[in-house]
């Protein structure tokens, strides 16, 4: 059990040492025993959600890649950042791109109160859609943290909506994402010498948070890591 002293500042040390890799701390929330799987088969109390703006994480990572040579790299160097944080807190990684599946769309929800934008991408009322989040860190205690926020929902006062008339397979509306249409149009000659090349379209003409745009190299990056959709 961590004192009292320990506890108060635990967020903000977390915090410190996420940014040390260009990531952050983004809010967190307390386990509730009768709504959560976190505590009634792990006993975890408290979640910090950690992730990141724009491209700040982006240079340790290539740094990374250039002597690693496996499968999904950013996952596995979010496994690094998430053992070291493990190792000084005492807490334990959970992650979005492994299994069990744990309820980060909810958990982000609960904490920022955002919502998903026509590209089926959470939007940020400051970095737009650029953002992610790379892992949560689980306690058994009952952490001091940030009240929980409801952040406005950037695509209600957008007004042209420049997302859905960017897209060149028409698969962006207002209530709904055509993935199929999407990855056909990927897999054309139009989408590898546009979107393949320089990130999504729609994406990129979302008005919101245009200085946290990712850099040319990681929109590459995330294209390329697109598997295909099954036959």
């Amino acid at each position: 059990m961590m004192d009292a002293d320990h506890q108060s500042d635990l967020y903000g040390r977390l915090d410190k040492a996420l940014r040390r890799h260009g990531l952050m701390a983004r809010g967190g929330l307390h386990m509730s025993e009768d709504a959560d799987l976190a505590v009634r088969e792990y006993g975890f109390r408290s979640i910090v959600l950690a992730g990141h703006a724009g491209s700040s994480f982006w240079p340790e990572f290539e740094t990374y890649r250039e002597t690693y040579g496996g499968a999904h790299p950013l996952d596995a160097w979010s496994r690094v950042v998430g053992q070291e944080i493990e190792s000084e807190f005492g807490c334990k990684a959970l992650y979005p791109f492994e299994k069990p599946w744990w309820p980060f769309q909810s958990w982000i929800k609960r904490t920022e109160g955002l919502k998903p934008s026509p590209l089926a991408i959470l939007i940020h009322p400051d970095f737009g859609p650029w953002h992610g989040y790379r892992a949560a860190f689980a306690f058994r205690e009952a952490l001091a943290l940030p009240a929980p926020v409801s952040l406005a929902h950037a695509c209600d006062s957008c007004v042209d909506k420049p997302c859905v008339a960017s897209c060149p397979a028409d698969a962006v509306a207002l209530h709904n994402f055509d993935i199929k249409a999407c990855r056909s149009h990927l897999a054309s000659d139009a989408g590898r010498s546009g979107c393949m090349v320089s990130g999504c379209l729609a994406r990129n003409a979302c008005p919101v948070g245009p200085q946290y745009r990712y850099t040319e190299a990681q929109r590459q990056f995330h294209m390329d890591a697109l598997e295909p959709l099954p036959s």
